[in-house]
């Protein structure tokens, strides 16, 4: 509770547990999860989601399900051919530009096919920028070609207080936005994201859960549709033992500016936003009570974002309204509130 930019600055003043705590996470990712993560390492699935889309054909295949999409909207034959141009991205990437947010380590750094930029607040090894990702400054795209991009890339100076929009190919959030005290800023790093990424570049988001599949499953619907707001598309999803993780591709150059005043930010919410521990400890021993009918229609409906595959693809398509008297933004369950 309280002013959260101020409770935020006054986070990233305190270096001395900054650097105790980024030595640590170092240590326990060193030494527990890449030993222990039994197929289920973080690192390793946003690599092959990034071969998957950029190099496999995926991007290719998910503009031309839109297209058809599009063209079937408008009421035209879905045999026509489509006709639109290869974006930027699709051209030879050269590296993919990848911007890790709260990096700590640079995990990306050993994988040929990227041209990595770590930053985090306060970094644990020498190759990590040290930035504030929540106060980073934008600045006009770059009117230069890739190899002109990379060349930037290579010299960037430490700290970073500012970086040209539209730069990387992908942005990822790796257990980061659980860290920030307040949904507002949870969306304003998604929508810095949005304006840092190409078109059609990915977005890739991994938060903490240990808990089953469905039990936060409204909690991820009500995600997706934040993220989907600003411009983005879901591309895959997958629920590990302990983590959710996510890909959305950006669809659209810009944002509305409406999305404040239609409550987006405050459906990046967590648990957390709304229980302490002493709470948690207060309602242990009271007896649960049973679902509304209504209530009952949201468990179901919650079903429909649970992953079935290892990797669950879809068209990003939102499935708003598929439950009756469903109300996207004024549902108090999803909201919370």
């Amino acid at each position: 509770m309280g002013d959260f930019d101020k409770i935020w600055r006054e986070h990233c003043k305190d270096e001395q547990t900054l650097s105790e705590y980024a030595l640590a996470m170092k240590n326990l990712a060193d030494n527990h999860w890449t030993k222990k993560c039994e197929g289920e390492g973080r690192i390793e699935w946003c690599r092959s989601v990034c071969q998957e889309y950029f190099l496999q054909g995926g991007m290719k295949r998910m503009l031309e399900k839109d297209e058809k999409s599009a063209m079937l909207a408008m009421g035209l034959s879905a045999g026509a051919q489509p006709h639109s141009s290869m974006p930027r991205s699709m051209s030879p990437l050269g590296k993919m530009r990848l911007l890790d947010v709260g990096s700590c380590f640079n995990p990306f750094l050993k994988f040929d096919e990227f041209l990595t930029v770590g930053i985090d607040i306060v970094p644990a090894v020498e190759s990590v920028y040290k930035c504030d990702f929540l106060n980073l400054q934008l600045q006009q795209p770059l009117q230069l070609a890739s190899d002109a991009v990379e060349a930037f890339l290579r010299q960037l100076h430490n700290p970073i207080d500012t970086l040209p929009a539209q730069l990387f190919h992908v942005v990822v959030f790796s257990l980061l936005l659980s860290y920030f005290p307040s949904p507002y800023q949870r969306w304003l790093c998604c929508k810095k994201a949005h304006e840092l990424l190409e078109l059609h570049g990915l977005l890739l988001i991994i938060t903490p859960d240990s808990s089953h599949q469905n039990r936060h499953a409204l909690m991820m619907r009500s995600w997706r549709v934040a993220v989907e707001s600003l411009g983005f598309k879901r591309y895959k999803y997958i629920k590990y033992s302990h983590m959710h993780l996510i890909a959305f591709r950006k669809v659209c150059v810009a944002t509305t500016s409406d999305l404040v005043s239609r409550n987006y930010p405050e459906m990046l919410y967590i648990p957390q936003d709304f229980h302490s521990n002493e709470e948690e400890e207060e309602c242990a021993d009271v007896p649960v009570q049973a679902r509304s009918e209504f209530e009952d229609d949201q468990v179901a409906w919650g079903f429909t974002e649970l992953p079935d595959t290892p990797y669950d693809s879809d068209s990003g398509e939102s499935q708003s309204g598929s439950l009756p008297g469903f109300h996207e933004l004024e549902d108090p369950i999803l909201l919370q509130s």
